[in-house]
C-alpha cells in the first residue's frame, strides 16, 4: 500500500510537479494577510494554515477544491478523527475493560465521524468513477496523465489490477484518508508551532526575514526556485520538527528477534512505540535542548531522511513517513511567504511570554489555542 501511495503521489518528481498548485494556493492566503493587514485586523494564523494545506490536498489528491461549507465539514471531520486516534482507550491495553468506551462516549464518537467521514469518500470515489465514465464515453479513450489526479490513479489500479492484489473500495478510501491527515493535519501542525517560536523569540524572526528578503528582496512574492537558497529557513523548520514532532509516537513497529536495550529484554514480536518527541530533546544528543535554536542546524549535516537517529519526526528506515516531501514543500514556500514582506506581532500588544503554550491531545499535537498575530507590511 506504501507503494501504491509513493509511486502515484509522493515521488520527488510527483512532489515536484505540484509546485503549481502549492503557489497558486499559497497566493489567495497571503492576499488574505494583506487585507487583514489593510484593516488592522488580526489574522487566525491556525484556519489559514488548515485552509491552505487543506485546499493544496484537494487539489492533488481530489483534482478540486470544495465549496467553503464542504471544505469546513470536512476539515472539522479530520479533526475530530485525528483526536479520537490520539485518544487513549483503556480497552487497548486491558480488553476486559473496553466497555469503558461505551460508557464515556468515545465508542458513539468514533463511529460517528467514521460514518461521516465514509459518507464523504464515498461520494469522493463516485464522482471520479463518473467523470471517468464520462470521458470515456465522449472522448471514446482514457483521461491524459496531466489531467489524473490520485483518486483516478487509485481507480486506475483498481480497474486494471496492476498491483498484483485486488485493490478494494475500503483501501482506496483509506488512502485518500491517509494523505488528508498527512498532507493536512500534520502540514499545518508544522506551520503552527514554527511562527509560534518565531514570535516567541524576536532575533530568529529577525534572521528569517533578513535571509528571505535578500535572497528575494525584488520579487513580490517566493517562489519555490528560492527556497534552495534559503539555509537558515531550513534550520528553522527542522528545529521546529526537533521540538514538535508532528506525530510524537510514530506508528508502532514489531520486533523481528530477541534483543536487549539500555538492560530492558525486547522478545520477539513485541510491539514497539519509538518517542520521536522524547529523542528530539534528549539533552544527550542535544545541547540545550528545549531552547528552539535553529542556529544548531547549520553547522551539521543532520537531516530528515531518518537517516540520523537524534532526529526523526518522519521516522526512519522502510516504516519512514512518505510524505516527507510532500510536507517539507509547503512548509517551506509558505513560511517564507509569511515572512518576506510582513512584519508580524502579537495582538493588542501581548508580550512573547503572553504566549498560551498549552497543546492539545490526539494524533497530531497542536496549540489548544489559536495562533492569532497581527501582519504589518513592512518597508525595505
Amino acid at each position: 500500500m506504501k507503494s501504491i501511495l509513493v509511486l502515484n503521489l509522493l515521488s520527488n518528481k510527483r512532489v515536484q510537479s505540484y509546485r503549481g498548485v502549492r503557489e497558486e494556493e499559497t497566493a489567495p492566503a497571503m492576499e488574505k494577510i494583506e487585507k487583514c493587514s489593510s484593516l488592522c485586523s488580526p489574522v487566525n494564523l491556525n484556519e489559514l494554515f488548515s485552509a491552505t494545506t487543506n485546499n493544496v490536498t484537494c487539489k492533488i489528491a481530489l483534482g478540486r477544491k470544495y465549496s467553503t461549507e464542504d471544505t469546513n465539514k470536512f476539515r472539522k471531520l479530520l479533526t475530530e478523527f485525528t483526536k479520537l486516534l490520539g485518544a487513549p482507550d483503556v480497552g487497548d491495553y486491558l480488553p476486559w475493560l473496553a466497555w469503558l468506551s461505551h460508557v464515556n462516549g468515545l465508542h458513539g464518537k468514533a463511529k460517528k465521524v467514521a460514518k461521516e467521514l465514509d459518507e464523504f469518500l464515498d461520494g469522493v470515489i463516485t464522482e471520479h468513477m463518473n467523470r471517468h465514465e464520462k470521458h470515456v464515453n465522449d472522448h471514446a479513450g482514457t483521461q491524459g496523465e496531466d489531467q489524473k489526479d490520485f483518486v483516478d490513479a487509485l481507480l486506475e489500479i483498481q480497474r486494471e489490477n496492476t498491483v498484483g492484489f485486488p485493490l478494494e473500495k475500503i483501501s482506496i478510501k483509506a488512502l485518500i484518508l491517509d494523505i488528508f491527515v498527512a498532507g493536512t493535519h500534520t502540514t499545518y501542525a508544522v506551520l503552527q508551532w514554527a511562527m509560534t517560536e518565531l514570535l516567541r523569540h524576536p532575533k530568529v524572526m529577525k534572521k528569517l526575514k533578513n535571509e528571505v528578503r535578500n535572497v528575494s528582496a525584488e520579487n513580490s512574492s517566493i517562489s519555490e526556485d528560492d527556497l534552495d537558497n534559503m539555509h537558515y529557513l531550513k534550520a528553522v523548520i527542522k528545529e521546529t520538527l526537533r521540538l514538535y514532532p508532528p506525530i510524537p509516537l510514530l506508528l508502532p513497529t514489531i520486533s523481528t528477534k530477541d534483543v536487549k536495550l539500555k538492560g530492558y529484554d525486547i522478545i520477539k514480536g513485541t510491539r514497539v512505540i519509538i518517542n520521536a518527541w522524547a529523542i528530539g530533546r534528549d539533552p544527550a544528543s542535544w545541547e540545550n535542548p528545549e531552547e528552539f535554536l535553529p542556529d544548531r542546524f547549520l553547522d551539521n549535516s543532520i537531516d530528515l531522511k531518518g537517516q540520523h537517529f537524534e532526529l526523526i519526526p518522519f521516522g526512519s528506515g522502510r516504516r519512514i513517513c512518505p510524505e516527507i516531501l510532500f510536507t517539507i514543500a509547503i512548509n517551506e514556500l509558505l513560511l517564507a511567504n509569511l515572512v518576506h514582506k510582513l512584519d508580524w506581532s502579537l495582538p493588542g500588544g501581548a508580550k512573547e511570554k503572553d504566549l498560551d503554550m498549552t497543546e492539545t491531545v490526539g494524533l497530531t499535537i497542536h496549540k489548544k489555542s489559536p495562533l492569532i498575530a497581527v501582519a504589518n507590511r513592512c518597508s525595505f
